[in-house]
Formats: structure tokens, sequence, C-alpha cells
């Protein structure tokens, strides 16, 4: 029953993203580099890069930070939304992701909108926080989770009341109900969780997804005035 449950999810994605999020050469391409540089295979959905992008149209968004670029491909889900004088940073911790990430970007003629920036994201957010950096309008959390409470805080040290922010990956096939689990991602993404909770400059929600890649799903909170 569980892989007939899955194959319809996987069924049901397709039908969706094929109406509503259809790839090109440009997405396909950055898939396929991305298969065939050897990159894990944890690209964000079609759909999910589509919601990105609507959201940052909704936003209104101009300046988009992106915590975790793997291969850029959501990189240019966010780059083709932002407006021509937009600007995405997206951080990434291996100096060979950005390698592929940057080639790409370029390729889907969106690498002019990016500043791509190689190391932990700890440290290349807190550079931007010490280089006066405008606060973004749009954040993209989807890195390492045991480290998501700290990307929260930085996050908001780099936002601005309106400022959107969304993290990938918070449901872990359902563990994260699990407070006892020994598993630093679903602790960490519980600590964010309760630090969504707690922070009164935000207001959350949490969404659960179903589709080719399994069971997860994302939280979406707004920097309160």
């Amino acid at each position: 029953m569980a892989d007939e449950t899955k194959e319809l999810w996987t069924k049901v994605e397709q039908y969706f993203g094929d109406l509503l999020a259809p790839s090109d050469e440009g997405l396909d391409a950055a898939l396929n580099a991305n298969l065939h540089s050897g990159l894990p295979a944890i690209d964000v959905p079609r759909l999910l890069g589509k919601f990105l992008a609507l959201m940052v149209k909704i936003s209104g968004a101009r300046r988009v930070l992106e915590i975790g670029a793997l291969g850029g491909y959501s990189t240019i889900w966010l780059a083709r939304a932002v407006p021509e004088d937009g600007c995405v940073v997206s951080l990434e911790l291996s100096p060979r992701h950005v390698e592929i990430a940057t080639s790409n970007l370029h390729h889907a003629a969106v690498l002019d909108r990016v500043d791509l920036r190689v190391g932990p994201a700890a440290e290349s957010l807190a550079a931007l926080h010490a280089e006066g950096s405008a606060p973004f309008d749009l954040i993209f959390i989807d890195a390492d989770k045991s480290s998501y409470p700290e990307y929260l805080e930085w996050s908001l040290k780099l936002s601005r009341p309106g400022t959107v922010i969304i993290a990938d990956n918070v449901v872990r096939d359902g563990k994260v109900i699990e407070p006892d689990i020994d598993d630093p991602n679903v602790q960490g993404v519980r600590r964010f969780t309760e630090l969504l909770a707690a922070e009164p400059r935000l207001t959350a929600t949490a969404l659960q997804t179903v589709g080719a890649k399994g069971y997860d799903g994302i939280a979406l909170a707004v920097v309160l005035e």
C-alpha cells in the first residue's frame, strides 16, 4: 500500500507540475548537470520551485536570500522571479557545488542577478550583517537542518517588517513529532519550530507536503510590523 500511495503522489505531482510548473531547457539542464555531477538528489520539486517564484511575485521581493544553493536549481526559480534590477544572494558551503551552480545559472541566463557566496552559511550570514546588508524581502532556508535555529536568528537580523521566511524539509517524514529521536536534523527542525512559535516578531504556519520525494513539508513566516 505504501508503494501504491507514493506512486499516486508522484502521478498527482506530475499532473499539477506539467500544467502549472512546466519545466524548460534551463531548468532541465540544471537538474541533469546536478545528477551527472554526483550531487545529492535533493533539489526542490518543481512545484515548490514555482511556489518560491510565486512568493517572490506576491511579496514584491527585490532582494532574496537563499541559504543553501546546492546546484542552483531553486536559485534559478528565485532569480527568474525577481525584477531585472533584483538580486538573489545565495549561500553554499561546498566550492564544488558553487562551481556547478554558477554554470547552471549562466546557462539559464540569470547569473547576473545572483550573488553566490561560498563557505559555512553562518559565517556568510555574519559577514552580510557586518557589511550592513540592506534587509532582504524574502529568505529561503534549505541547508543543514541542524543549523535551522541559527539561520532563523540571522534571518531576523537581515529582515524587515514584511519579510517572508520560508524553510524547507521541516516534517522529516513525520519524525518531527518525536521529541526524543536521536537525529540532529529532526532536533534542529524542532528547535526552529519552537523559535517560530515563541518569536513575537513572527507569525508563522507549516504545511505538510507529499510527492515523488515522499512526505515532508515547509514552514512559512512573515516578520511583523
